[in-house]
């Protein structure tokens, strides 16, 4: 580290995704060693398979370096940031690999640990937090119906297969769901819940 005679190891996260969007490799290499534990982690608790997520962990630091340039400070710390990047790449993995639809008796297990995961930890920022407090406040029906469409890929048509109901029906819970999620968030951002 001939060109970082200070303290490089104290350098603040947004100086290293810099120097990684810069292409510095010295900096580069202290930005993997610094997120490279949390990025695999969540890349791990999601998919469940240490060889996938080591694959997702490098897809991420390659999309960090791909896209340093779009992070904005203002919306998360990078390492939010980093690790809502981790989570997506691991869910959309899990969803290429999976050739059949989860199980809709075991979506009640999903829901009821919707927040407490070890991805909670690591995306901890207000966005998400919001998020899953507005989807535990969803009635459960169509919390099951949006958490089957949304996370797990299924078309209105499988929901309503799964849940053993019409058609319109599946399609106005995952409607209605999503516009009361939009709503509680939107509400929260205005600070209508603080009394």
């Amino acid at each position: 580290m001939s060109g970082y005679r200070f303290a490089v190891g104290r350098l603040p996260d947004e100086a290293l995704l810099s120097g990684l969007a810069a292409g510095d490799p010295e900096l580069a290499v202290i930005f993997v060693r610094r997120f490279q534990r949390r990025v695999f982690g969540v890349a791990m608790a999601v998919t469940g398979d240490q060889q996938l997520a080591e694959d997702v962990a490098q897809q991420t630091f390659e999309r960090a370096w791909r896209h340093a340039q779009i992070y904005d400070s203002r919306r998360g710390s990078v390492m939010t940031w980093l690790t809502a990047i981790a989570h997506n790449l691991a869910v959309d993995a899990v969803r290429a690999r999976r050739t059949e639809p989860v199980a809709p008796e075991d979506l009640e297990a999903l829901l009821d640990a919707v927040t407490e995961t070890p991805e909670r930890w690591a995306l901890a920022d207000e966005a998400s937090a919001q998020v899953r407090s507005a989807l535990a406040g969803l009635p459960r029906e169509q919390a099951r119906a949006l958490m089957m469409a949304g996370v797990y890929g299924m078309t209105a048509r499988q929901v309503a297969d799964a849940e053993r109901i019409p058609l319109g029906t599946a399609k106005t819970r995952i409607r209605t769901a999503m516009a009361r999620l939009r709503a509680a968030v939107a509400s929260r951002e205005r600070g209508d819940h603080v009394r």
